[in-house]
């Protein structure tokens, strides 16, 4: 085989390929699947927190019937008031103020983009 020294063969092999016609509600059918899709009935957040809630719920369970009721509230109790002192910790305290204080300072920002910046040149 040679080199193509130009695209002008390609072209015309390409150009006579006999090629079916897309079907007439292609266009509509991707624009229904994308951006006409309707919008989502549970938030990200929600499916979240509803595992979290379940997967909370099954550990609990699980403490309940591996030793009976007072060894799991025991067991619970000690697993928050390790908690709490892992976060009492002043060090902790001042990265949890600084992130949400920079949470709150980038929420506050406007970074939106002006319709004029995404309107595509035309020539």
């Amino acid at each position: 085989m040679k080199p193509y020294d130009s695209d002008e063969e390609l072209d015309r092999a390409l150009f006579a390929l006999p090629l079916e016609e897309p079907p007439a509600d292609l266009r509509a059918s991707i624009l229904a699947a994308t951006i006409y899709r309707p919008p989502m009935t549970v938030k990200p957040w929600e499916v979240w927190g509803g595992g979290a809630l379940c997967a909370l719920l099954t550990w609990v369970l699980l403490l309940i019937l591996r030793g009976g009721a007072g060894l799991a509230v025991n067991e619970l109790s000690a697993y928050i008031a390790s908690g709490l002192a892992a976060i009492a910790q002043p060090q902790t305290l001042f990265w949890i103020a600084v992130g949400g204080g920079a949470a709150f300072w980038i929420s506050q920002l406007n970074l939106t983009v002006t319709p004029e910046a995404l309107r595509a040149n035309r020539r």
